[in-house]
């Protein structure tokens, strides 16, 4: 039986706007962002520690080139993945996948915005960040998403090019990688398994429909997407203090950090302990709030690790 892809709703008339909120659905708006602030935490304190300004016309060309390669990254990947997104009600009015851009477009905006940002990369920071940076994107597109459709092994493997924009921003302003920047990547690695299992749960139905094998899509009772929220919630928490060991953070941060992660693993912890089929309504309840949790939880941590960083 073939699953018949989603409808897109008509559109009629278009303008300036329109356009706009296509490319940012096709850059996807919300996660760039999310990487270009956490790259600039990892320029903050790589510029920290070596005693300079951190606010200078580098960190400017750090944010946009790896802003622009993830973009680039972004687009590509709505590329690769349109006849799945269409196959989903939570992706099936992307642009790729209602035509307001052709193929053709895309592929231009891929192009340039990889192409720009990895030269502004190299010219104006150093050959480490942009070829890091290209590194990721490679990762992220060659091996992460087509594994998508073949394991649940995808998330574990997706984890690291998602972890790599503070450790892209520290090799950006200091041309070398440090413990510091291990100490950022752990943090934003360990924080993805309960962030992208609770879209996992909510979205379960969606997975399943585009034949895409997110752990919850492949194991009915829920146990091993449970299990996995909860050791990598907890292994979290001692990452978030490493700030603090290796002096890059104060005791302020480090009072924090410790609440905010203990308040992410009670709801880590409340999803192991319930354990429900991801079907269930009750399931998807927990997972929705758990996926608010985790997207407030990063920028106030990396916001709080800034304000309260040491001399």
């Amino acid at each position: 039986m073939t699953t018949a892809p989603i409808q897109p709703l008509a559109v009629t008339v278009r303008g300036p706007m329109d356009l706009l909120r296509d490319y940012a659905q096709l850059i996807k708006l919300r996660v760039t962002t999310l990487v270009v602030v956490t790259a600039w935490c990892g320029f903050f304190f790589g510029k920290h520690k070596s005693g300079l300004p951190v606010l200078t016309i580098e960190l400017l060309c750090a944010l946009a080139g790896i802003g622009m390669v993830a973009s680039g990254t972004a687009c590509m990947n709505e590329i690769i993945e349109r006849k799945s997104d269409a196959l989903m009600l939570r992706t099936a009015q992307r642009p790729l996948v209602t035509r307001s851009l052709s193929l053709g477009h895309a592929i231009t905006v891929w192009a340039v915005l990889t192409t720009t940002g990895a030269i502004l990369l190299a010219i104006k920071l150093n050959l480490l960040t942009a070829g890091l940076t290209l590194l990721t994107a490679l990762c992220y597109l060659l091996i992460y998403t087509p594994l998508k459709k073949i394991s649940p092994l995808c998330t574990f493997v997706g984890a690291f090019p998602g972890a790599m924009p503070g450790v892209l921003g520290w090799a950006a302003a200091r041309g070398k990688l440090e413990y510091e920047a291990l100490a950022l990547f752990a943090i934003v690695f360990f924080w993805q398994f309960p962030h992208f299992h609770a879209i996992a749960l909510l979205y379960r139905d969606d997975y399943a429909r585009a034949g895409i094998r997110m752990l919850p899509v492949v194991e009915s009772d829920g146990r091993s997407t449970a299990r996995q929220i909860l050791v990598y919630g907890t292994a979290l928490l001692p990452a978030t203090l490493a700030p603090t060991l290796l002096g890059m953070a104060g005791l302020i941060y480090f009072i924090g950090a410790s609440a905010l992660s203990l308040g992410l693993l009670y709801l880590c912890a409340r999803i192991w302990s319930e354990c429900l089929p991801p079907s269930t309504l009750r399931a998807k309840m927990l997972a929705r709030t758990l996926l608010k949790a985790t997207v407030t939880y990063l920028p106030l941590l990396f916001a709080l690790m800034m304000l309260n960083s040491t001399s």
